[in-house]
This record gives C-alpha cells, sequence and structure tokens, in this order.
C-alpha cells in the first residue's frame, strides 16, 4: 500500500513557481500568455504532497491537455467557454435566490416524461479523474464536479449514448453489480425529482442538467477502485440514455455536499474531509484526495457555510478584495450572499459593486498596456501585441481574496488572469452571491472538511 502510494504522489504535478517582475517592483508578477500547443508535453513531476494522511489519491488531469486520457486535445473557442460558463454562473444564482421552490418550478417545466432532478451544466466542466468500476475493474474516465451530486456512466446496451474514450461499462461482466430496487433506501434517497420508478422495480434515476444535457438509466452500486483502494458498494447511475457534450468522458464523479455524491459516500472509509489540486496549465497535473487532513500550518482556513435547502453546494464568506496591497473599498454588505466555491465554474463572478472596484484597480495596475475589446462577459481586457516582438511577457499586480476569519488567499499569477483579461465577471444585481471559479483556485489544495466545516487554501500545491 506505501509503494502504491508513493507512485501515486509521483504522478501527481509539482509546484509551479513564479519570478516576481523587477520592472513594477517586487510585488508585480509575470504573466505567461501563450496557450499550450497540442503537441504540448505532459509535465508530470514530483509532487509537492498533498495534505492526505493515508486517504486515497489520484491524477487529475485538465481534460483538453496533453496530460489528458481523452483522444481529443481541441479545446472550444474562448468564445463558446464563456458562454457556457456564464449560463451555468446563472443556474448557480438562480438556486440560490429561489431555494427549493425554484427547483421545483424548473423540474415542473421540463419536457422530460419522469421527474427531473437539476444539475449544473456539464459543458464547462474541465477536470478528468480516472478510476475503476466492477470486479474486474473496468477503466472509467471521469468528469469532477463540485456541483454535482449523482455520480453515473455509461453502461451497455446504450443506444443513446455519446461516445468516449475507454468502453462502455458493462453490469453483465461485473460479478459486484447489484441494481437498487424501488422499495430502496439508495432509491427514496433520490427524491420524487430524482427517480422515475413509475415502470420499473429497479430504482430508475435521472438528471437534467442547466445545459441541458441529461443522463437516465438503472440506479445500482458495484465496487469502486479508487486510486490503491478497492470500495464495495458505491452507488452510481448506470446510464442507458445521455444527451449532451462530454468530451469523450464516461461519465461524471459527483464532489457536492448531498447524500449521493461520492464524498458523502466514502464517509465511513476516508472521513468527511477531501481536496483536490487544479493545474496551472492543461499541461501539467493535479490531484484528488478522499480523506484529506483537516489543515495544518500550510492552510489558510474560513468557516465553510451549508444551506440545508441547497445540499449540494460549498459556500464560504468572501469579505474582501487586495490589489496590489491595496484593499478595494467595497461595503461588507455588497458581500453578504456568500460565495460558492465550484470547480466547474471558470471564472470568478462578484456583485456588480465589487466587479467595478476590482476592475479599476486593475486597470491602474496595469496602465502601461492599452485596453482591448472585451470578449463575452470578460470586459477588463489588454493589448499585449506590443510585447511579442521584444519578447517579453506581461506583468500583473497581485489580487488576494480576504475570506471570514482572516483567511488571505494570494492568487497564483494563473489564477488572476484569462488569456488577456481578468477573469472575474458581474453578476446580474448585487443581491446576487459571488463565486469563486476553477481559474481561481489553480495550484492551491482546497480543502473540502465537511465534519470540521471548514474550506482550507494550501498555496503551491501543484
Amino acid at each position: 500500500m506505501a509503494v502504491a502510494m508513493k507512485l501515486l504522489f509521483l504522478l501527481v504535478c509539482s509546484y509551479h513557481s513564479l519570478l516576481a517582475h523587477a520592472r513594477h517592483g517586487p510585488n508585480y508578477r509575470v504573466l505567461a500568455t501563450g496557450s499550450p500547443s497540442p503537441d504540448a508535453v505532459c509535465t508530470e513531476l514530483k509532487a509537492v504532497l498533498p495534505s492526505s494522511g493515508g486517504g486515497a489519491v489520484v491524477p487529475l488531469h485538465h481534460r483538453h491537455g496533453p496530460c489528458s486520457p481523452l483522444p481529443s486535445k481541441e479545446m472550444p473557442s474562448l468564445d463558446e467557454m464563456l458562454r457556457r460558463d456564464q449560463l451555468r454562473a446563472g443556474y448557480i444564482q438562480r438556486m440560490f435566490s429561489a431555494g427549493t421552490n425554484g427547483t421545483r418550478d424548473r423540474a415542473q417545466q421540463s419536457e422530460a416524461t419522469v421527474p427531473t432532478s437539476l444539475g449544473s451544466s456539464l459543458d464547462t466542466l474541465e477536470y478528468v479523474i480516472t478510476v475503476g468500476i466492477g470486479s474486474p475493474a473496468a477503466t472509467q474516465t471521469m468528469l469532477i464536479d463540485t456541483g454535482s451530486d449523482v455520480s453515473w456512466v455509461q453502461c451497455e446496451p446504450c443506444p443513446e449514448c455519446s461516445s468516449q474514450v475507454d468502453a462502455l461499462f458493462d453490469p453483465s461482466s461485473s460479478s459486484t453489480y447489484s441494481p437498487f430496487t424501488c422499495d430502496s433506501a439508495a432509491c427514496t434517497q433520490l427524491g420524487p425529482e430524482g427517480n422515475g420508478c413509475s415502470s420499473s422495480q429497479q430504482c430508475q434515476y435521472i438528471v437534467h442538467y442547466a445545459d441541458r444535457s441529461s443522463t437516465t438509466g438503472t440506479y445500482t452500486s458495484d465496487t469502486l477502485t479508487l486510486g490503491s483502494y478497492t470500495i464495495s458498494s458505491f452507488q452510481f447511475g448506470c446510464s442507458q440514455a445521455a444527451s449532451g457534450q462530454y468530451g469523450k468522458t464516461d461519465g461524471l464523479m459527483g464532489l457536492g455536499g448531498g447524500p449521493q455524491s461520492l464524498v458523502s459516500q466514502m464517509a465511513g472509509t476516508f472521513g468527511t474531509a477531501f481536496s483536490y489540486c487544479l493545474p496551472p496549465t492543461p499541461a501539467s497535473t493535479g490531484f484528488l484526495t478522499l480523506g484529506a487532513s483537516s489543515g495544518g500550518a500550510d492552510f489558510v482556513t474560513t468557516p465553510m457555510i451549508r444551506n440545508d435547502q441547497i445540499p449540494t453546494y460549498y459556500q464560504v464568506a468572501l469579505e474582501a478584495i487586495v490589489v496590489d496591497g491595496t484593499q478595494l473599498d467595497v461595503p461588507p454588505s455588497v458581500f453578504s450572499g456568500g460565495s460558492v466555491m465550484d470547480s466547474g465554474s471558470v471564472l470568478t463572478w462578484l456583485p456588480p459593486t465589487a466587479y467595478s472596484a476590482l476592475s479599476s484597480a486593475f486597470r491602474a495596475g496595469m496602465a502601461q498596456y492599452p485596453p482591448a475589446q472585451g470578449r463575452g462577459a470578460l470586459d477588463t481586457c489588454f493589448d499585449f501585441s506590443g510585447l511579442s516582438s521584444g519578447g517579453g511577457e506581461p506583468s500583473v499586480p497581485p489580487v488576494s481574496l480576504v475570506f471570514a476569519g482572516g483567511a488571505v488567499v494570494n492568487l497564483d499569477v494563473d489564477g488572476i488572469m484569462l488569456g488577456n483579461c481578468l477573469a472575474f465577471a458581474a453578476t446580474k444585481d448585487d443581491n446576487s452571491g459571488s463565486i469563486i471559479g476553477n481559474v481561481q483556485q489553480r495550484t492551491f489544495e482546497v480543502l473540502y472538511d465537511v465534519g470540521q466545516s471548514t474550506v482550507g487554501f494550501r498555496a503551491g500545491a501543484c
């Protein structure tokens, strides 16, 4: 076991170090603006070890990068990615503004013939892990999402499934496959909006996502191989019909806070804490840890906020933003809606008052670069074309997020900008909560300790 764990640690990424840019003083940092080429080499170096005290650790890859097991490395256009991200952000904000009544109303408006459990958009998800399902274990490459609870893979027979990198999971080939009946506790736990048992003795799950993709099939259990661990009776959906853009992946692993999620199911084995590190670029590797320790001296922590009506999402309290050492003049009430930590959102979405202050301060710190036309929700953009002839790279002012309890998260330079634009956007009004997207989470080990009700950040973890 110890040897296997060490091998896993060697697979995950090393700290992505960055040099200060002396031209603007010690606080400004260099931003690499070039995009990885399709034939870029995967960087899988020795890791800065995650906080696991003996839990399961698996490598985590950007699905479009050279480290990805998926055959297609072609990334969606920036415009398409931003369009999808805006849809996902709008869905999450509507969930919190409407509560459970909003969920019920939208479910009733669905065209599905059975009740619907809504989830976040799938086509914004960017990170994948590889696990084994069944006995013997069949390799499955799955998207991860903190905004989803129900995990699922595409299964034989599946006349309406998308093409995928691995063979469809074949339940008949697994000696431990065990579908749930409609009167089972696991099926009942899906709730009236999540199962369609009216015409079947086996539990039938259905999930419709905000981007109009969907999956439906048999709710079942089987053995899960996660890193060097083998776990029995893992509950998941065996999809016989799926629609949407999954990018050749085999399914989804839900990391939300609901009872069906991987995290909740594995609590008896690994405890109630998990963490991940999203790599700085698609050409490098991160990790996912189940059974992460409850922090340590290397972590800054802030209280976790949970909403009983919407248990899937993990929230924190963003209290302030600092740009180049100066805290923005934003009334505390602007942040009162809380902030959702979301691995599936790309940008960080802020109430307009907070975003306007951030944009103005950031523009002031980037005054040496001409402004550029915005793209979608991104409107704080810069023209770096003048640097190409001189061989230089732009330098950016540091940005820090300050959370409740005094947790100061100094964003990595790869977590500040997306291309030539500030990787933040404005929500529709100041009554909307914030969303902390995956760009800002890059290179941090982000710890979700549900038992201790804390969220932690460890810098330079991958």
